[in-house]
């Protein structure tokens, strides 16, 4: 049993003063065969905690059904972490933002049109409380208070940035006590007044979170708490990236400067991120307004690459901590081998419109439902209708697209229209006797920051041609959750490879690879336009050729000696069917 608080400005670590030297590592964002691997590694940097979110929509992905297994396996990262001599701090607010789908709140919560997200608001508390049920006593027992190795958790997280609701704040807190969670607790938020009278309640430490002018973010947190510890809970010492913009990185020596600082001024850190890891599948979040979804990268350009590699920043970073803490010669675990297995031809095909009863269900509707009223959380949404004609060329309107159309006439290729580009219109004539219209929608993350959060996918509103609005609609709902019930054919749809691209229709590709021995690779997307990367059955994650991801990354585990399958969902076009297994990164 152990006792972490603080007196005055000082964190105790059983009443010995303590700095708290702490990295972010998202569990869920590394394979389960990696987390010794990069705690490790963390430890070697010369940080004693480690720092860690819990996503709601991971742990509860349907109402009621709850999973803990696998890389959702957040009791055995913790222990883990134990064994290794690293204290834990654990953010398990009901929201994380994190850049993760949703900000971490669970997709079926929008099933409920009337549901009001983070606020004392009844119907969200009671969905909260039943999560608490069953996350919290599996939490009970790794707190220091108990032996284990958490030395505090947070009630929400940058609340302030979002609402003014104390009264919630501190009905979170309440609910944290009454499952027995004893340990210190506190909240983050950004160091601007509006964001600290927003997050901040009685008897809950306030931390700050920042990049950089460390003394005034300090300065203004003690502006409203005086004499207790100086915490920055998220030292942003990277970024991450949208689709579309170049890779952001940040100076090594910048960071060891910011750091250097902080430790001058007596406070304690939380780097974020230590090692960012994979948006795998479909978890990746986006920011809004303007709409814009994060990458399957989450690099982060910090101490450890994606890929678990420590990098320049490691060793600035490592010198600053030895220069006022002093630290042991440094060790590091084995490294993780990589491998460029070479080319993979995908010989086999199948249409996705060929799939339909495979993939998903379907409905009739007057209008446009989306994703949520039907139970579908992530993927793909195909919405058909027949027009009636003659019509004269109209311009189609989809109110409101979330977040990327492809529409078809009669099953041909007609164009793309994106949420907050609707600039780009599409006009449609109606042939006489009429036509298949079919819309098929990229849920491509929901949004995880600011005030837009309630964000449901598909076709919000309706569909108009002109300004007349189409009913009685088809509606097709594609998980993309599990493609091994794929049909596929040998003989490759060449139509998908050349030809008139008003024909080509989205496509599904399979090859396979033998290989002797495992080891890390990255999957080289270069041919390809936009589309969903499945190893043996494992969502690898999107990819997209407007960058700057140009490569996925597979881990050694996914991976298996002998035989192992590639899928690729491939929504416009390829001019090569295969694939490059190279031994490097390449993010622009």
């Amino acid at each position: 049993m152990s006792k972490f608080s603080y007196e005055g400005k000082q964190f105790l670590l059983n009443d010995k003063p303590i700095t708290i030297i702490s990295g972010a590592i998202h569990y869920f964002r590394v394979v389960p065969q990696y987390w010794r691997d990069r705690l490790l590694k963390l430890k070697a940097c010369g940080f004693n905690t480690v720092e860690t979110y819990v996503p709601w929509n991971l742990h509860e992905p349907q109402e009621g059904t709850f999973n803990f297994e696998g890389i959702a396996d957040l009791e055995q990262f913790i222990k883990i972490a134990e064994e290794l001599g690293l204290l834990v701090i654990v953010r398990p607010s009901p929201y994380i933002c994190a850049e993760w789908e949703f900000g971490g709140l669970p997709a079926w919560l929008l099933a409920d049109s009337d549901m009001v997200l983070r606020c004392f608001h009844k119907p969200y508390l009671e969905k909260v409380d039943a999560y608490y049920d069953v996350l919290l006593p599996k939490l009970k027992p790794l707190l220091c208070t108990n032996g284990g190795p958490i030395i505090a958790m947070q009630i929400e997280n940058e609340y302030g940035s979002y609402g003014n609701d104390t009264k919630y704040l501190e009905y979170i807190r309440d609910s944290m006590i009454a499952r027995g969670i004893d340990v210190l607790l506190f909240t983050s938020d950004g160091p601007e007044d509006f964001m600290l009278q927003g997050g901040m309640i009685d008897g809950v430490l306030e931390t700050v979170n920042f990049g950089s002018r460390t003394a005034e973010a300090f300065e203004a947190l003690n502006q409203y708490q005086q004499n207790k510890p100086d915490m920055c809970m998220e030292f942003w010492n990277g970024w991450f990236d949208h689709w579309g913009e170049e890779h952001h990185t940040r100076s090594s020596d910048e960071v060891a400067a910011e750091l250097d600082e902080m430790f001058k001024l007596g406070a304690s850190v939380n780097f974020y991120m230590f090692h960012g890891g994979t948006n795998f599948g479909f978890y990746n979040g986006a920011n809004n307004p303007k709409y814009a979804p994060t990458i399957t990268s989450y690099d982060y350009d910090v101490p450890l690459s994606e890929d678990g590699e420590p990098t320049a920043k490691f060793y600035a970073v490592r010198s600053v901590i030895e220069k006022h803490f002093g630290l042991e010669p440094l060790s590091l675990p084995e490294p993780i081998a990589k491998k460029a297995y070479g080319k993979v031809s995908l010989s086999e095909s199948a249409s996705l419109l060929s799939q339909l009863n495979e993939l998903g269900t379907s409905s009739s509707h007057a209008f446009p439902v989306t994703m949520e009223k039907l139970g579908q959380d992530y993927g793909f949404i195909l919405y058909t209708t027949h027009v009636s004609g003659p019509r004269n060329a109209a311009v189609l309107h989809l109110q409101d697209v979330h977040d990327r159309a492809i529409i078809y006439l009669n099953d041909e290729y007609i164009g793309v229209i994106e949420r907050d580009h609707q600039d780009n219109q599409i006009e449609l004539a109606i042939p006489e006797g009429g036509a298949k219209l079919s819309i098929l929608v990229e849920n491509m993350g929901r949004t995880n920051y600011g005030p837009l959060l309630r964000d449901c996918k598909g076709i919000t509103e309706g569909v108009r041609l002109g300004n007349q609005f189409l009913f009685g609609w088809e509606i097709h709902t594609l998980p993309l959750n599990n493609v091994e019930q794929v049909q596929f054919q040998q003989s490759l749809e060449q139509v998908n490879v050349c030809g008139d691209h008003n024909t080509k229709q989205p496509t599904f590709y399979k090859g396979s690879i033998e290989i002797d021995e495992t080891a890390d690779t990255f999957i080289h997307m270069e041919g390809w336009t936009k589309g969903v990367v499945y190893i043996n059955g494992f969502n690898l994650g999107r990819y997209w050729n407007r960058g700057p991801q140009k490569t996925l990354y597979i881990p050694a585990p996914i991976l298996n000696k002998g035989s192992n399958e590639i899928i690729i969902f491939e929504l416009h076009e390829t001019n090569n069917a295969s694939i490059k297994l190279v031994d490097k990164p390449e993010l622009q």
